[in-house]
């Protein structure tokens, strides 16, 4: 299982938010290059990063420190997130050397559009479901739409996408723990993979995650925890890399 460091990007920065309020985040480094290195030199094998002015402008505001990022470590898998809504804005991240690019958002208010970006870039598109009860949150989590997740996951497994990150938006950077239960349904209902998102907080909840990832869970993203050490990423990435 594939142990993944967000690096949520705002205003250049590298910050933390709380259920995904912009009012409510905390920095932890000016340098997201050298925070990028950090957890590369730990043995990250892949890097999660968030546009987050993006997300909320809807088009890519921090692609500057992206770019920097792909260009320091091209060696690394990078998957990006926020204001992805547009085929140019995903070619210009592919063609600056980001693997993997999710969408979130339009995913839910324009379904077609997956299906015509995952035939368009085949092995690129992640989709990001991110839920509150079993329904998908939309608009950087402000609004909670009417689509069940797992319905929503089928659909786009269907159109093809190479997997789909789920977060449970309540436990967000909340050092809550995993919905493990919600993660394990869901992991089940598809066939493409799960990437877990949201409230790891210690090795439990590694371990907890370690053991339903013979169902499909093939990572966890995490972030508040290893930012402020409640989870020790070299010891987590060790244990992770045994399921």
């Amino acid at each position: 299982m594939l142990l993944i460091p967000a690096i949520d990007l705002k205003e250049g920065k590298c910050v933390r938010l709380r259920q995904g309020r912009m009012e409510d985040d905390t920095v932890f480094s000016d340098d997201p290059v050298a925070m990028a290195r950090r957890w590369i030199d730990l043995g990250a094998k892949r890097l999660h990063l968030v546009d987050l002015d993006g997300a909320f402008a809807g088009k890519p505001k921090n692609a500057p420190v992206i770019n920097a990022i792909t260009e320091a470590f091209p060696d690394v898998d990078i998957q990006v997130g926020g204001g992805i809504r547009d085929e140019d804005t995903i070619q210009e991240y592919l063609n600056a050397g980001v693997q993997y690019v999710i969408i979130g958002t339009k995913a839910v208010s324009t379904p077609h559009f997956v299906s015509d970006v995952a035939t368009e870039f085949p092995g690129h598109i992640i989709v990001g479901l991110d839920a509150k009860d079993g329904r998908v949150a939309i608009d950087g989590w402000s609004k909670l739409s009417r689509h069940d997740v797992v319905d929503m996951a089928q659909r786009f497994e269907e159109e093809g996408v190479e997997a789909i990150i789920y977060t449970d938006i309540s436990r967000d950077g909340m050092m809550a723990g995993v919905n493990i239960e919600a993660t394990a349904r869901l992991a089940e209902a598809i066939h493409i993979p799960v990437i877990a998102s949201g409230g790891i907080t210690n090795l439990d909840d590694i371990r907890a995650l370690g053991e339903i990832a013979e169902l499909g869970v093939m990572g966890a993203i995490t972030g508040r925890a290893i930012y402020e050490g409640t989870l020790d990423f070299a010891e987590a990435l060790k244990l992770a890399q045994q399921y």
